[in-house]
C-alpha cells in the first residue's frame, strides 16, 4: 500500500507509491544531446564570457586568460541585474520592485568533458571555497537578502551548456521555500528548544535505514518524505545556520562525502541528470542561528512533475527512500 509521508520541517506531504516501486534499472540512462561549435566556458575562450569576478590560478597569470582551475563570471544572460535600486512600489493591491540582484556562473573546471563525479577531493574543495568566497563578497551589498547556489546537470535538469558549471543568484527577497523551512524549524525550536535538523540527523544515524554515507563532520541521507526518487540531503553534524561560516576541516569533509554521494548516484543511475541546491540562512539574519541548519539537497531528474503534483502540491515518489538508501550504500566505488 502507498505511504503518505509528511515532511517534519515544512509540513509538505509526499506519496511514496510502493505499488509502482522502481529500482535504478527502471530509470532511463541519460544521453547528452548538446550541440555546440565553440564552448564559451572552456580554457582559451575567456573572451567569450564577461570579465571574471573570481578565479583560482595556482601558478599565477593574468585575469581573463588561461591557466585557471576555476572561474566565476557574471551570467551573460542574467535573470537579475546588479545595477540600480530596488524602488519598491505598490500598484493597487500588487507589489513590485526592480529586478536587482547578481547572477553568476561558476565554471568548475577548464576541461570540457570533466564532470563533478570525476573531480579530485581538492578540486571539489576548491569549488566549495569559491561558493564561500562569492557569498562573503556579495553579502557586503545591503540590497541582497539571500544567495541561492545551485547546479543543473544535464539537459533534462535544465543545463543549457554541457561544460561543468553551477550558478549563483543573489536575491533582494528571501525565497518562499526557505521561508517555509525557517518557519517550520522555528516552530520546532520554540516547542522543544532543539534544532529540527539536528533531531533528524540524530534519528537517521540511529535508525540507519535512510543513511547513505557518513563521516566525522557530515551525514548523507535520503529524506523520510523524499519528493523524488534517490533524493539525497547532505547535512553538517555540527549545528550551523550559514554555509559560509564553515572551517577548512569541514569543507574538506564536505568535499569527501559530496563526491562519495555523486559517485554512488552516477554508478547506480548511469550518469543521471540532477540538480543540487544549497539551503543556507538569509544574509544578515542572526535570529535564525539557533534553529536553522544549512544543507545541500541533491535531486536526480528521473520523473516528471505533472498535473497532480501542480494541482495538489503533493509529490509522488515511486522509489521508497529506504530502498534508495540501501541501494546507494551497497554501491562499490573506487
Amino acid at each position: 500500500m502507498p505511504d503518505l509521508r509528511k515532511d517534519p520541517i515544512v509540513g509538505r506531504w509526499v506519496i511514496v507509491s510502493t505499488a509502482r516501486s522502481r529500482r535504478p534499472v527502471d530509470y532511463k540512462a541519460f544521453k547528452s544531446e548538446y550541440r555546440y561549435q565553440v564552448c564559451p566556458l572552456c580554457a582559451g575562450q575567456e573572451d567569450k564570457t564577461p570579465p571574471e569576478v573570481l578565479a583560482y590560478r595556482p601558478h599565477g597569470g593574468l585575469p581573463n586568460s588561461p591557466g585557471w582551475t576555476l572561474r566565476v563570471v557574471p551570467n551573460k544572460f542574467p535573470a537579475l541585474m546588479v545595477e540600480g535600486s530596488l524602488d519598491r512600489e505598490g500598484v493597487g493591491l500588487y507589489d513590485k520592485m526592480n529586478g536587482v540582484g547578481a547572477h553568476e556562473v561558476v565554471i568548475e573546471t577548464p576541461e570540457h568533458r570533466k564532470t563533478l563525479a570525476s573531480f579530485s577531493e581538492k578540486e571539489f574543495e576548491d569549488l566549495l571555497w569559491a561558493y564561500r568566497d562569492r557569498i562573503l563578497d556579495l553579502k557586503k551589498d545591503a540590497r541582497f537578502r539571500y544567495i541561492m547556489i545551485f547546479k543543473n546537470y544535464g539537459e533534462p535538469a535544465g543545463a543549457s551548456l554541457e561544460h561543468s558549471h553551477s550558478q549563483l543568484i543573489a536575491l533582494p527577497v528571501i525565497p518562499t521555500v526557505v521561508i517555509e523551512e525557517m518557519l517550520g524549524a522555528k516552530s520546532h525550536f520554540e516547542e522543544k528548544e532543539r534544532c529540527i535538523f539536528c533531531d533528524i540527523i540524530r534519528q537517521e544515524i540511529m535508525d540507519g535505514s535512510r543513511l547513505v554515507a557518513e563521516n566525522q563532520e557530515f551525514v548523507a541521507i535520503t529524506p523520510f518524505a523524499s519528493r523524488f526518487p534517490f533524493e539525497v540531503w547532505i547535512l553538517p553534524k555540527r549545528h550551523a545556520s550559514s554555509f559560509q561560516e564553515g572551517q577548512k576541516s569541514q569543507y574538506e569533509a564536505l568535499a569527501k562525502i559530496f563526491l562519495d554521494v555523486l559517485k554512488r548516484l552516477n554508478k547506480a543511475l548511469m550518469n543521471p541528470p540532477y540538480n543540487f541546491i544549497l539551503h543556507t540562512a538569509p544574509l544578515q539574519d542572526k535570529a535564525s542561528d539557533n534553529y536553522y541548519h544549512w544543507h545541500f539537497e541533491i535531486m536526480p531528474t528521473l520523473t516528471q512533475v505533472a498535473g497532480f503534483e501542480w494541482g495538489t502540491g503533493f509529490y509522488i515518489n515511486p522509489t521508497p527512500p529506504e530502498e534508495a538508501a540501501q541501494f546507494l550504500r551497497e554501491i562499490t566505488i573506487p
